[in-house]
């Protein structure tokens, strides 16, 4: 039996295309109303295209990285289109579609690029570039029209040059559709259709027959007669369109290499669950399901029971397994853990396996060992969805009635005894579900950072996930990232607060805030004036740190630390364009003679945009720029121990966003140079601040050099962020008024899409009996001790003179501290 998306096959696939001329071009465009949004292509050529090596892209208002990227499925034959087109369009659009997403796709000033093994074949639009509305003019321009290629000419292999489509397609009104797949089709006449034989108990084909041992159908393109029990109903406005079928037992191959499940499509069909339904129709594929449309007759044959359903497991034993369960109930025998939630508000789906799974290169070395936990991590992975084809349903069901602020489902939660159809669709397994899932909480919420010490100084690092606030007077919306508009990031600065006073960090490196420089109407100023009187940022006496759209920062209470020397910054390569510049300040408890030297930093990110030569993605799971990284790495570490501050402290800590997972090479760079992973050291090998595509790692780091470990107390990630669906974000788009209130709370939960590293330190500090001696007479008595609860009880108790244990809190603890001075005497 073959796999659905066969690795081996993909490669071959892809290497026979790169040999053969590129001969697929953009037939048609349709940007409609709505989301009635295709493009067609067409095979110009003299051989059949094999689209395993092709994709589309989307760089949407101008951006030079796609925003979206469509791999591309199936084999177009010579002189024959393929559309690609949104779920969501109309019924005409969606009956001669060949792949759809649930993605958004285009507007008129996006770009589009057609790309085979990574080389533009064809584009419309000009990438990088934001024509205001729309390319063109009159009636032939990308918004609102029907784009229809002229005879003749060929694809536009330079996506970044200026586009007119005037010279290259004729246009047409808007939702024109009336050709739309229609060249290269059948020329000949179809058959003379006989009458099925609805006659219950007649002659039929079996489930099993139609389903084969393969991936697709062997009776791909035949009417056949089925006759079947419904095991499930999916029918009503917004579902998935149609029903599903089991053969009775008796019925049944006993060939386990063979489905005995199929799912009818028919959007007007009626049926219930225990019917026995006799059904004429035709044996399509649907990107991968095997099922019957077209149906041209039903008849009711009575009802039976239905057979016990089929018990599935996680993992899957080989990664064709499921493919014998297509369309089958199925019972799993083995608790679930959620991996992903990132779609449940969108689509209301999460990704499950049997136990958490985490980025290759977080737990294994980069290469073969890594590839080997991609492939486990494939194997383990089933999809819960809702049986639904709606985007942004306006009750996301998971966790049960539905999710809201307060009532959420995190990654680590588990569910058991999940039922439902095991279905195959937008090139996923998934579980259609048939019963109401029931989650427990594995994962829950904490209130704070779970440090088992303290110690006297607490730094925190924290990805803000682009906090921009426009012109820092309530307007300049929309900027180039972060809020949209005032009310937007009136909603991410109370999560953003919450979060960081959570976290009672006496200092906090942050990453992806504006990088609009330090005046008062600046993102970290604001965001500084939010924590309240005792936060100040650090003022590299920059007018901005690099020309990024996004920087590193500092921020710390001034009633905790101070700042010593001079704050330092690391400019040209490989700091000029793609790591941002870090930010070096030396900071000391109040009250003490011992510091650290802290740099945070914000390395390149692993998106593969113009990455060419070492810099591209080597497959050893360490993504694109890793080169680039790795001399960061190297270069932060040499500049570090030159003392960049100007103080003479040997204590040295890198935090940040690094972009590089535990196993990489920038990590291991650092630890060559004697950096110790701080949350390796204390969190272990399965520590994680982020998770991508369902798999967790770390990219935040916490580093300490040698003389600085010895100091440290301990370190602890707090998941509040990446464990989160982010539909509990700031965010309002995608959202239905109601939902905007439910799925929101000025909490710290789904601040940003990182979670914060937290780090305490022991740093020497002025002895116990000095800081008790608060009236200053040399002594530490009674005096001192009424001094103490008087300022307490008046609210006067404030700043580090009063907090006699230097642990940051003014509470009963200091008051402790005098009594057990007063007793050392």
């Amino acid at each position: 039996m073959t796999i659905k998306k066969s690795l081996l096959a993909a490669a071959i696939g892809g290497l026979l295309t790169s040999y053969a001329q590129a001969s697929l071009v953009i037939s048609e465009y349709i940007e409609g109303s709505g989301n009635n949004k295709a493009i067609e292509l067409l095979n110009t050529g003299a051989d059949p295209v094999n689209l395993s090596a092709w994709e589309l892209q989307i760089f949407y208002n101008g951006s030079q990285s796609p925003g979206q990227t469509f791999n591309l499925e199936g084999i177009v034959e010579p002189g024959s289109n393929y559309v690609f087109a949104s779920s969501s369009a109309a019924p005409a659009i969606l009956d001669v579609a060949d792949q759809t997403s649930g993605a958004g796709l285009f507007n008129g000033d996006d770009a589009v690029v057609l790309l085979n093994g990574g080389n533009p074949a064809d584009s419309i639009g000009q990438v990088g570039t934001d024509p205001g509305s729309y390319w063109g003019s009159g009636d032939v321009r990308t918004q609102d029209r029907t784009l229809r290629r002229k005879d003749g000419i060929p694809g536009d292999t330079d996506p970044f040059n200026a586009f007119d489509p005037g010279p290259v397609f004729d246009g047409f009104p808007q939702d024109t559709f009336d050709d739309l797949g229609k060249a290269g089709g059948n020329n000949g006449s179809d058959p003379d259709p006989q009458t099925p034989d609805m006659t219950c108990g007649g002659p039929a084909t079996f489930i099993s027959a139609i389903q084969g041992s393969d991936d697709n159908s062997p009776l791909v393109g035949q009417t056949v007669v089925v006759e079947a029990v419904v095991s499930a109903v999916f029918n009503n406005d917004g579902q998935l369109g149609g029903f599903y079928i089991e053969e009775e037992a008796g019925d049944r191959d006993g060939d386990t290499r063979t489905s005995e499940g199929l799912f009818i499509y028919g959007p007007s069909l009626t049926a219930e669950t225990g019917q026995v339904l006799r059904i004429a129709g035709e044996v399509t594929e649907f990107f991968g399901l095997t099922q019957l449309t077209d149906v041209s007759a039903t008849e009711a044959c009575g009802t039976a029971a239905l057979p016990a359903s089929a018990t599935a497991n996680l993992p899957w034993g080989t990664l064709e397994a499921p493919e014998a369960l297509e369309s089958m109930r199925v019972s799993f025998s083995n608790k679930l853990t959620v991996n992903d939630n990132y779609d449940l508000g969108r689509f209301g789906s999460l990704t499950l396996g049997s136990q958490r799974h985490f980025i290759p290169t977080s737990i294994a070395s980069p290469g073969a060992e890594a590839q080997a936990v991609e492939m486990m991590n494939a194997m383990d992975r089933v999809v819960l969805d809702d049986a639904s084809n709606r985007q942004n349903p306006a009750t996301v069901p998971y966790p049960s009635p539905q999710l809201s602020a307060s009532q959420t489902v995190r990654a680590g939660d588990t569910v058991e005894n999940l039922q439902g159809i095991l279905d195959y669709r937008f090139s996923e397994w998934r579980i259609q579900p048939i019963t109401t899932p029931v989650f427990a909480q594995d994962n829950p919420r904490t209130l704070e950072p779970q440090l088992e010490n303290r110690g006297n100084l607490v730094v925190a690092s924290f990805n803000v996930l682009n906090f921009f606030n426009g012109d820092g007077l309530g307007g300049g919306f929309p900027t180039d990232r972060g809020a949209d508009n005032t009310e937007e990031l009136n909603r991410q600065t109370q999560k953003l607060v919450s979060a960081l006073n959570a976290m009672n960090a006496d200092i906090i490196g942050l990453m992806e805030i504006e990088n609009d420089g330090y005046g008062e109407n600046s993102a970290i100023s604001e965001l500084a004036e939010a924590l309240g009187s005792n936060w100040e940022f650090v003022h590299p006496g920059l007018e901005k740190l690099g020309s990024d759209a996004i920087a590193v920062g500092f921020l710390y209470r001034t009633d905790r630390v101070e700042t010593v020397g001079q704050a330092a910054t690391l400019s040209g390569s490989p700091f000029a364009d793609l790591n941002r510049q870090p930010l070096a300040q030396t900071f000391r408890p109040m009250g003490s003679n011992d510091g650290v030297t802290i740099a945070v930093n914000h390395f390149k990110s692993k998106g593969c945009g113009n990455a060419d030569g070492t810099n591209a993605d080597q497959g050893d799971g360490q993504g694109c720029w890793n080169p680039i990284r790795t001399q960061a790495a190297n270069a932060l570490a040499s500049w570090l121990e030159a003392d960049p501050t100007g103080t003479g402290e040997e204590d040295s800590m890198i935090i940040g966003d690094l972009n590089s997972y535990a196993k990489e090479d920038p990590i291991q760079a650092l630890a060559d140079s004697g950096y110790t992973d701080l949350v390796a050291r204390f969190e272990g090998t399965r520590a994680y601040s982020y998770v991508f595509f369902g798999q967790a790692g770390y990219l935040d780091h916490g580093l300490a050099n040698a003389s600085l470990a010895a100091k440290v107390a301990d370190t602890n990630i707090w998941p509040i962020n990446a464990d989160e669906p982010r539909a509990l974000d700031y965010n309002t788009e995608f959202k239905t008024p109601e939902q905007q209130a439910s799925f929101y709370a000025p909490d710290a939960y789904r601040a940003s899409d990182h979670d914060p590293v937290i780090i305490a330190l022991n740093l020497e500090t002025t002895p116990a009996s000095t800081r008790a001696d608060l009236n200053g007479d040399g002594r530490v008595n009674g005096r001192d001790l009424v001094r103490f609860v008087l300022a307490l009880l008046f609210g006067e108790a404030s700043g580090p003179a009063y907090d006699i244990n230097n642990d940051g809190r003014i509470d009963k603890h200091d008051m402790l501290a005098i009594v057990d001075e007063i007793r050392s005497r």
